[in-house]
């Protein structure tokens, strides 16, 4: 498979938000340290990775404690391409390395039973915590990753930092900021909704006005498009699928990409910005992020943000308490 990474030429216009850098391939072992610096110099950071990558059949045991990790400190989960075998999972959990790696997440894996569903959630959660890991300068292990109300993670005791993930088929996609919110959705660009029932669903009567101007061979990429800008703004102000499609949209071939209402008028001002991409050849990528106007957090190492009695607390302590409301 291939694993190029292109802007999009439909939604929106790459030169309109050049400030982000394209989505960054990452496996276990790295690259975190490229991670750190696009997150230093752009506030934020999007990541996409291969299901099969983040499958293990070893885990490091990390109960001991280990300075903040670089590059080559994070472990390492050796790839498996047949998926999550048996024996590798089983030689894991008896290492006592899965159990402290996901945390709360823990007894929810544990409780699943299909298979598919169960690779694809302890990958995502690997990649979340490693990701994680590598921004905070603390070990996967101590990343202590919670829900909001309605399923949204965010990493507990951290507020400067937000994240979002998103997967389907083989694709993990993860969004990193210290700006604001952030919200990330991928789809295989292949994903028929042209002539679809949810076609009505997604589009606002302005949308479908536009996209009938589209030629017929672009309409579907159009639609696949909108339908992922649609659910990363979703996810980054935290409604996900509670806020119908059809009540806000955006204009395909807009030089610079805004939430429009469904007359077409904008409903977004310069706080919001959108980025699509073709990611690994076969998926569409997008992800919206918004701006609280208040600068740069320049260290966003966990032992900086926290004092050392909440880095304990927080990250090393099994948490007991429910999830906090969302912001």
């Amino acid at each position: 498979m291939s694993t190029t990474v292109a802007a999009s030429a439909v939604l929106p216009d790459a030169s309109a938000l050049a400030v982000l850098a394209e989505p960054i391939q990452v496996t276990p072992t790295g690259p975190w340290q490229r991670i750190r610096s696009e997150l230093a110099e752009q506030a934020s950071v999007v990541l996409y990775a291969h299901l099969a990558d983040w499958l293990p059949d070893w885990l490091p045991d990390q109960t001991t404690p280990a300075p903040a990790p670089g590059p080559a400190e994070h472990g390492h989960l050796a790839p498996q391409q047949q998926g999550l075998g048996e024996s590798g999972a089983d030689s894991a959990e008896l290492d006592g390395a899965l159990p402290q790696l996901l945390g709360r997440d823990w007894q929810r894996y544990r409780g699943m039973t299909n298979q598919e569903v169960r690779a694809r959630f302890l990958a995502s959660r690997l990649l979340l915590k490693y990701a994680a890991g590598a921004v905070l300068q603390a070990r996967p292990a101590d990343i202590d990753l919670a829900y909001k109300p309605g399923g949204r993670p965010y990493l507990r005791g951290c507020d400067q930092v937000d994240i979002s993930l998103s997967h389907t088929a083989d694709l993990l996609v993860v969004g990193i900021t210290r700006r604001g919110w952030i919200g990330v959705d991928a789809e295989l660009k292949s994903r028929r909704l042209l002539g679809s029932a949810v076609e009505r669903q997604i589009c606002t009567p302005h949308e479908t006005e536009l996209i009938s101007r589209i030629e017929d061979g672009r309409r579907n990429a159009t639609l696949v498009k909108l339908w992922t800008l649609k659910e990363a703004y979703s996810k980054a102000i935290g409604q996900g699928l509670r806020f119908r499609f059809s009540e806000f949209g955006f204009a395909p071939g807009a030089g610079r990409m805004q939430v429009l209402r469904p007359d077409g008028t904008p409903g977004s001002g310069e706080e919001w910005s959108f980025r699509t991409w073709t990611v690994a050849g076969d998926y569409t990528v997008s992800m919206a992020l918004f701006d609280f106007g208040f600068g740069d957090t320049a260290d966003i190492a966990a032992q900086t943000m926290l004092d050392e009695g909440m880095v304990d607390a927080l990250l090393r302590e099994a948490a007991r308490t429910e999830p906090r409301p969302a912001r």
